[in-house]
């Protein structure tokens, strides 16, 4: 009879146990990093020839490396995975297919003023359900970066970039402009592989204490 009992225990742990992750993974935030421009699309191109989609998709590969080695990884996806064009319509239909809780997209800017610098970050300026959210991560993100890096700020803004206008009513998004390529300082950093593990660092850093 105690072996029957014992059995039964087991068996109603085991059932807790999974009732308890299962809703650990319900609940756990899923975020798609999309990676600006790719293939022949090559987005700024600045000083030294540095090219928007290869820094992008060095910070994004950076932040898979810095979320994998974390013990409790969150649940990210990438719009591309290497030098490829993604249609943009395709970018935001990722999200909607795997009901993103959250869409960041990664960018550099450029300017014909050489003197233009720092780092902006978009929200959609369109209002939903998900734009509180959205601002706050905006601002988060501005900070952090700001903070840390000491590059100027300009501020959070509001714009109507198809990624965040085709995403405004299904999750928090931001657009994030990761300072200019076509300024000699800024540039010079991005060309840099210890760069890019700093801004994945402080991206990541920001999206863990979004979830």
């Amino acid at each position: 009879m105690k072996k029957v009992l014992k059995s039964v225990s087991f068996v109603i742990l085991l059932l807790k146990m999974c009732v308890i992750f299962g809703q650990e993974i319900a609940t756990q935030k899923r975020i798609i990093i999309d990676v600006g421009h790719g293939g022949k699309d090559s987005g700024a191109i600045g000083i030294k020839g540095i090219q928007e989609k290869d820094v992008v998709l060095s910070i994004a590969n950076e932040i898979l490396k810095l979320n994998n080695d974390l013990d409790e990884p969150l649940d990210i996806y990438l719009t591309r995975y290497k030098d490829t064009l993604i249609l943009l319509s395709d970018r935001t239909k990722l999200a909607k297919t795997l009901n993103a809780d959250l869409f960041v997209s990664l960018h550099c800017n450029h300017s014909n003023n050489p003197n233009a610098r720092g780092i902006e970050v978009y929200v959609a300026n369109a209002t939903s359900q998900y734009s509180k959210d959205a601002s706050w991560l905006a601002f988060q993100l501005q900070a952090a970066l700001n903070k840390e890096l000491g590059f100027e700020s300009r501020g959070v803004k509001f714009a109507s970039f198809q990624v965040l206008r085709e995403t405004v009513n299904y999750c928090p998004s931001v657009l994030l402009e990761l300072g200019f390529l076509s300024n000699e300082d800024e540039s010079n950093y991005l060309s840099n592989q210890d760069s890019f593990l700093t801004l994945a660092l402080l991206v990541l850093e920001c999206l863990i204490k979004y979830k």
